[in-house]
């Protein structure tokens, strides 16, 4: 009791303005966004296309003719062809090709009279690719090979064209832009192209037989 210390009375706290407040608060907001958790890894970017390889490619368009021959059908028709191939460089590529059109011989000599039949053709030839881009890129192609039509015997000879019928020679060239997908191995492009058919030509003479075709291209690289 002797050595005890007199009591002094605490001063008053003083209270907090709103600038304070707001300014704890926000620390607080701070505070709780922060994670102790590492930060993801980047997402990787796609797979570059696939070029080079074994390359199975279909084509799906409308094929015309131009000369005698175009004046007999009288309108273009369905064209199927089918390319396999093998790049060698990722600008250059062979292959063997087949390919299958759909027409008639028209009615310029009465409806009776028409008669529908397929042009059966084969080959193989180079390709010359030119990339734009990793994704987009154009190209250019030479082939040569045969083709017949497959039709009753003396149809076509009946209205001139005495060499239909029988394998001839066709050579031409083509013209395309390919896509390259995300999916490595897919491609899809446009295409057009011109070819000679010696075969297609009109007996009397004067006659240059081409064909000219369009099509929508899909593309597959193993």
């Amino acid at each position: 009791m002797l050595f005890a210390a007199p009591a002094v009375a605490q001063d008053e706290p003083q209270p907090i303005t709103t600038e304070q407040a707001q300014a704890a608060i926000k620390t607080a907001d701070q505070q709780t966004d922060k994670s102790t958790l590492p930060a993801p890894p980047l997402e990787a970017p796609p797979p570059p296309p696939r070029h080079k390889g074994l390359v199975l490619e279909q084509n799906l368009g409308a094929e015309g003719f131009v000369g005698k021959f175009g004046g007999l059908t009288g309108h273009p028709n369905i064209w199927l062809k089918t390319q396999l191939g093998f790049e060698i460089f990722k600008w250059l590529m062979v292959f063997g090709s087949g390919d299958l059109a759909f027409t008639d011989t028209g009615t310029s000599s009465g409806p009776t009279q028409n008669r529908p039949f397929p042009i059966i053709g084969f080959g193989g030839g180079v390709r010359f690719t030119i990339p734009f881009t990793v994704r987009v890129g154009m190209y250019v192609q030479g082939e040569a090979g045969g083709d017949v039509a497959y039709v009753k015997p003396g149809v076509l000879t009946n209205f001139g064209y005495m060499n239909a019928e029988k394998v001839g020679f066709q050579a031409g060239g083509r013209l395309g832009i390919e896509w390259f997908q995300t999916d490595r191995h897919i491609a899809i492009g446009l295409s057009g192209g011109a070819r000679y058919l010696a075969n297609l030509a009109y007996e009397a003479g004067g006659d240059l037989p081409l064909a000219w075709d369009a099509t929508f291209d899909l593309r597959y690289t193993f």
